[in-house]
């Protein structure tokens, strides 16, 4: 459906501490195979260490990794080194100005940045999928202080994607609850959804 709606990429989602869409490795692996070559495969991990991560992007084999929770400088470099051919995206919890500082430092070792509404810092930590906006004025603030593609998620629907989309201008969206009846993909609201971008494009 995704794809149908004209998606840029699939976000595959491993095991997190909290959120939607959460489905296993083998899942995973079996639609990472499956994808056109034209559509990327984002596998979005909650573990923190490279020595974890890469053994988990060995059993599925995207095209991506989306780290939803920080990592440390040299994890990153591990990383770039071992998957070099292996695309990352860090993902900022846009909470306060200490989030731009944040965004420009992972910036020197990722590919691109997401901006979302999670909060890592809960006993249970929210990683994604919250359907909460966060302060657009920051994300926009972080998608012109950096020269890397940024991708806006958090909280957006078909009824305010555009008007996100105007305030903070990303690379891209990304969404996941705003799309979703009963913990489910809706395939209403996912082609409304990318109604609202088409028309944005096209005005």
């Amino acid at each position: 459906m995704a794809i149908d709606a004209g998606a840029y990429a699939i976000g595959l989602v491993s095991e997190m501490p909290s959120g939607p869409g959460v489905i296993s490795e083998k899942m995973i692996a079996g639609i990472a195979k499956t994808v056109p070559s034209h559509i990327k495969t984002f596998l979005l991990t909650s573990l923190v260490t490279a020595k974890e991560i890469i053994d988990q992007y060995q059993r599925v084999l995207t095209t991506t990794i989306q780290l939803v929770d920080s990592i440390e400088t040299d994890d990153y470099k591990i990383l770039r080194s071992e998957l070099p051919g292996v695309e990352l995206v860090q993902v900022i919890h846009v909470l306060d100005e200490n989030s731009i500082k944040e965004a420009v430092q992972a910036a020197e070792y990722v590919d691109a940045v997401l901006l979302d509404s999670g909060n890592p810092n809960l006993s249970t930590k929210q990683l994604g999928g919250t359907g909460k906006i966060h302060n657009w004025e920051l994300s926009r603030q972080i998608a012109v202080e950096l020269d890397i593609p940024v991708f806006l998620a958090g909280g957006l629907n078909p009824n305010n994607v555009s008007d996100a989309i105007e305030k903070v201008r990303p690379f891209g969206v990304d969404i996941c609850s705003g799309v979703r009846t009963d913990g489910s993909l809706d395939k209403v609201k996912l082609d409304d959804f990318a109604k609202q971008i088409i028309s944005l494009q096209n005005s």
